[in-house]
């Protein structure tokens, strides 16, 4: 009985520590009191730890293709994630597969997707200008803004690119990614999502890893480990797509980068923001006090989210 009093009040220590310090840099806008989002990401991760699926395992995506997850790293299905996203104030999508989050190294998260847009032409890899994609992002983030007016969230802003899309035509995976924040904003911590895509025949696989620019170039290696270790299974590869038969996507590579994910950066931002708001009571409930209190009491160099 001695060790479970003991390992109580570790739960109770932590979860203090924890929800002082996310109130201390709660964002002033968050859209609702910190106790009742707190209680929902709690559960939302509660209700996760059962069917999370920890590495090294092989990971099922829907009927398109298995992901080696390393160890280290766990995977929750699509139900469960799409739980917690709503509970960081997010609108999940039909299109949701799954989340990676990290057990050991890192405070990140990588949202995976499976749009089933057909198969897609990447012809126009071969000519795509990296500024001219970039004026194309900022435009599309703009007219996307005047959406997030309309339902009260913070307009966004395209800072630059991170990392310029880069396509390997042998693999068929893309890998891009820019920085955002908030308008009106000047210093601090931009916010980031690096993106990457594998490619299929029936569409595409994206793995999202949100993150901030702080930390982006020591967790570039996660998003593209990740990219490497997916496979999709015989039959949905970019390779067996038949042009009599099959449909192919309205947009190429280069609307993929400009036009469709601009739609997509005001979620991301967003996440972020919920992401280092309540991150370490989350991971709290999903891999338990005993490795929190490692990460957290591990933390070198900064306040960590």
């Amino acid at each position: 009985m001695h060790k479970y009093k003991c390992c109580y009040r570790l739960l109770a220590f932590l979860s203090a520590v924890l929800i002082h310090a996310f109130v201390a840099h709660a964002p002033a806008y968050a859209a609702e009191p910190a106790s009742s989002a707190e209680t929902e990401i709690n559960a939302a991760f509660e209700a996760a730890r059962p069917v999370a699926q920890h590495g090294p395992a092989e990971i099922k995506l829907i009927d398109q293709a298995v992901l080696k997850l390393p160890d280290g790293q766990v995977y929750i299905p699509a139900a469960q994630a799409g739980r917690i996203l709503r509970a960081m104030g997010n609108r999940p999508g039909d299109d949701l597969i799954g989340m990676i989050l990290p057990t050991t190294e890192g405070d990140w998260m990588v949202v995976m997707r499976f749009e089933k847009s057909g198969y897609i032409k990447d012809d126009d890899a071969r000519d795509w200008n990296a500024t001219e994609l970039l004026d194309s992002l900022k435009h599309g983030t703009e007219e996307a803004n005047k959406d997030r007016r309309e339902r009260g969230f913070p307009e966004l802003e395209v800072m630059g690119w991170i990392e310029p899309p880069a396509y390997e035509a042998a693999t068929h995976r893309l890998v891009w990614s820019a920085s955002s924040r908030h308008k009106g904003e000047s210093g601090g911590r931009q916010g980031v999502n690096y993106n990457t895509y594998a490619l299929g025949r029936d569409g595409y696989i994206s793995l999202n890893l949100i993150t901030d620019s702080v930390k982006i170039d020591a967790e570039k290696p996660v998003a593209k480990g990740l990219l490497a270790a997916l496979e999709y299974n015989s039959g949905k590869r970019y390779a067996d797509f038949d042009a009599s038969t099959d449909k192919v996507a309205e947009y190429g590579l280069a609307a993929l980068v400009a036009g469709v994910a601009a739609k997509k950066l005001g979620f991301f931002a967003m996440l972020g923001v919920m992401l280092a708001k309540f991150w370490k009571i989350g991971l709290l409930a999903l891999v338990g006090a005993a490795a929190v209190l490692k990460k957290f009491l591990g933390s070198k160099g900064g306040d960590k989210v």
